[in-house]
């Protein structure tokens, strides 16, 4: 199963959060801006790499779940939200 990468942009991100409906992994941060937190899925017990720096949030999965991230992606009416195939 390929990996695949999540990356929020956050000059980009306004925090609408339309992401947060579409990916549970989508949570809002403590600077009102959308984030990745793996632990937040109540149904999915997710395992994630997540950098969080002053520009942007990068996650890492290597699960089944790219659809509800791509979902979470096109949602996103400012396009803050990349998601990509990064390898097996």
């Amino acid at each position: 199963m390929p990996a695949y990468e999540i990356t929020i942009e956050k000059d980009a991100c306004d925090g609408i959060f339309a992401c947060l409906t579409r990916d549970p992994r989508f949570v809002e941060a403590a600077d009102g801006l959308a984030t990745v937190d793996p632990d937040a899925d109540p149904v999915y017990d997710c395992e994630g790499d997540v950098t969080d720096t002053a520009e942007r949030v990068v996650a890492t999965f290597d699960d089944d779940r790219i659809d509800e991230a791509k979902q979470a992606a096109a949602a996103c009416p400012t396009d803050a939200i990349i998601v990509e195939e990064v390898g097996e």
